[in-house]
């Protein structure tokens, strides 16, 4: 079967054989935390056979060591999430050199083969906080911005793709570009001497909710800036990844929107496509009919997952995967 018409629900069924590295790029993002979960479920359902699972902790070193133990274990696929997109180049050759598949989760490495990766237009991610804030701002005042860790394809999609559409779209907006490196404590910080030089801020774009949305909501009430929609001195934060605290956040009026990553369609296609490198079976590019798009790139193959925007009028969608994960709790 085509990989860009599978059925979602036929999933991982399919024939193939080996067992599955699988790396868990960090456990101080609830985001991440939520994905471990499904991957963990995914497994004990038998969706592929796995080796002890990892975690790199956000270190490019502890991740390219894990590898290691996965191939020295016979691992006969790899599922990652590198944080840094540009470090992994000579694992991926190695990988590569063993006819070991690899998937890529969130992340697309700067270089080396993959036999797909699954993530969602983080360019989208940007361009849909910017055009929010911007018609919620009318085009019109400053902006803070949490940027990721650059030397991540993911902070450097979101953080151009805001940019670039402020300064085309809304040229009356001032944006503070603050680098992060996706740590909560650095934002926060950065905000309290952003807020400090310019009382009159806003907005303000959280490129990872799960590590940003807490230390920023208790900055902004310890300062009583913590206003509701459509009062005077309100901020109008808008964030990327869809936790539930995220959607708890709009539902109490403390931030306005959310782009909702998908935890759940991140682990379940990560599983999918390590079940079918295994089979090996060719990707094909094209629409699936799980609402994305299979683009090819280069040294493999993307399937592009959809990542609604969030807002109070659409926060309690029963199709959103921190709706479900509530129900389930």
């Amino acid at each position: 079967m085509a990989l860009a018409g599978c059925n979602r629900d036929q999933g991982a069924g399919a024939a193939g054989g080996g067992k599955v590295g699988i790396d868990l790029p960090r456990s101080d993002s609830d985001f991440w935390n939520s994905y471990q979960n499904y991957i963990e479920k995914g497994v004990e359902d038998g969706e592929v056979g796995a080796l002890p699972l990892t975690n790199s902790q956000n270190d490019i070193g502890k991740l390219v060591s894990n590898v290691q133990v996965f191939t020295d274990q016979g691992a006969k696929a790899v599922i990652m999430a590198p944080q840094d997109t540009g470090a992994i180049t000579e694992t991926l050759r190695t990988l590569k050199e063993r006819k070991i598949p690899v998937v890529s989760v969130d992340t697309r490495p700067d270089q080396g083969d993959v036999y797909m990766v699954v993530r969602a237009d983080n360019r989208a991610y940007g361009e849909k906080a910017c055009e929010y804030l911007g018609e919620q701002l009318k085009g019109k005042g400053k902006v803070a911005e949490f940027q990721g860790d650059l030397s991540s394809i993911n902070g450097r999609d979101r953080s151009e793709a805001f940019t670039s559409c402020m300064r085309r779209e809304f040229p009356g907006i001032t944006v503070f570009e603050l680098a992060t490196d996706w740590k909560g404590d650095v934002a926060s910080a950065k905000l309290q001497s952003t807020l400090a030089a310019h009382p009159d801020l806003g907005g303000i774009y959280m490129q990872a909710g799960g590590v940003f949305l807490q230390p920023t909501l208790a900055l902004l009430e310890q300062k009583k800036l913590l206003k509701a929609p459509g009062t005077p001195g309100h901020i109008t934060i808008v964030s990327n990844d869809g936790i539930p605290e995220e959607l708890d956040a709009i539902r109490a009026g403390r931030i306005d929107a959310t782009v909702s990553q998908p935890a759940d369609l991140y682990a379940k296609y990560a599983l999918y496509y390590a079940k079918r490198a295994l089979a090996g079976e060719t990707p094909k590019t094209g629409p699936t009919d799980h609402d994305s798009t299979v683009i090819k790139i280069p040294g493999g193959f993307e399937d592009q997952l959809p990542a609604p925007l969030v807002t109070k009028e659409n926060v309690d969608d029963p199709g959103l995967w921190a709706n479900q994960l509530e129900k389930k709790s």
